[in-house]
């Protein structure tokens, strides 16, 4: 699900379907956060786990001297936190005047575990690398924010795809530490069905190359890699976009012929194992009823990976003591799963969640 390699993969599909004007993105600041002797779900260890994190704007600290401002965005499988200074989210939200100005707000954009400049298998133990889960990623952004950053209480927690999905367990883990909710793209229920079997297809291709070796490939395994690409591509793609911006063989050719070799050449295969596969323990949905600060949650009708006709969505939205529920119909500007980076889209969903949660 979510921005690049379905993060960078999925919302960067979205991108380059309908070309944005360039804009000058905001200057994210990036910094380095390390827990110490961080202990897995798995049972494993790392002495030490780097969190790469970005920021924009400053703290503010109200009358009780807490900060009452941060923001919290979270990225999707592949992604990282540099993403969210895309045109199609940054000059829509960060611009001067905009709901989440930095000049008002202090915007916390983590790479998580696996991802970006944070601790990954490609920087050394490859598939040796402890085996986290979306639980590990979630307790190590809320270290970063609390312990690293001092925030004791979030103005928002937002989220892409994975992200999305992140949201949800922050709501339910620690219910009285952010004022609002708002999940972009996603399911809180297990990963299964078709959405289940197109990851372990992606991770299959990997492993079944005989270049991967086990994950200590000297080269990597190209033509795995080239497969799970492949399925990732479907997977954030929407028809419409896709046959308005391609409306021939011709198109579609020469656009997969230059845009495939771009995506293999940043991908790691123990990497990318590792972030499709960190999803096999989520399950939020016993717990959706503890979620007390308001949500606003938005999923696109033409999401390849959360598919409205599941009815999921609906049924389980009713379980939210402050929910609300968006369904953005599929039109020419919806960009099927990489919709939740296109903030146009959903802003004003965002403007009246912020409204309804405190100003």
């Amino acid at each position: 699900m979510g921005l690049n390699r379905l993060g960078a993969v999925l919302a960067g599909l979205a991108a380059s379907l309908l070309a944005s004007t360039a804009h000058a993105a905001p200057e994210l600041t990036p910094h380095d956060f390390t827990i110490r002797d961080f202990h897995f779900r798995s049972g494993e260890t790392l002495p030490e786990l780097r969190l790469h994190y970005y920021t924009l704007g400053q703290p503010h600290r109200g009358a009780g001297g807490r900060i009452d401002n941060a923001v919290l965005i979270l990225h999707g499988t592949g992604g990282s936190g540099r993403q969210f200074a895309a045109p199609q989210f940054a000059d829509v939200l960060f611009k001067p005047g905009g709901l989440l100005d930095p000049a008002s707000h202090f915007i916390i954009a983590p790479d998580d575990i696996g991802h970006g400049g944070s601790s990954k298998p490609s920087d050394g133990l490859r598939a040796r690398f402890p085996h986290y889960d979306y639980t590990d990623m979630v307790e190590a952004e809320h270290a970063l924010v609390t312990k690293g950053l001092g925030v004791q209480r979030l103005r928002l927690v937002m989220g892409t795809s994975m992200g999305c999905m992140h949201s949800f367990m922050w709501g339910e883990m620690w219910p009285d530490q952010m004022a609002a909710l708002m999940p972009l793209a996603c399911l809180p229920v297990e990963i299964a069905g078709r959405n289940r079997l197109w990851r372990t297809m992606a991770i299959d291709a990997i492993t079944s190359d005989p270049a991967y070796a086990g994950g200590d490939y000297r080269d990597e395994p190209a033509h795995g890699l080239r497969a799970a690409e492949d399925l990732l591509i479907i997977a954030g793609a929407s028809p419409l976009p896709m046959q308005i911006a391609y409306p021939s063989g011709a198109a579609v050719d020469a656009w997969f012929a230059k845009d495939l070799p771009n995506r293999l050449k940043s991908l790691d295969a123990n990497d990318l194992i590792y972030q499709v596969a960190s999803s096999r323990t989520y399950d939020p949905s016993k717990g959706l009823e503890t979620i007390t600060a308001p949500v606003t949650w938005v999923n696109s009708a033409d999401d390849f990976i959360n598919p409205p006709e599941l009815g999921i969505a609906r049924r389980e939205a009713k379980r939210l003591r402050r929910g609300k529920f968006v369904l953005i119909p599929t039109s020419p500007k919806t960009h099927g799963h990489g919709t939740h980076t296109w903030a146009a889209l959903w802003q004003d969903e965002l403007a009246a969640l912020l409204k309804r949660s405190g100003g």
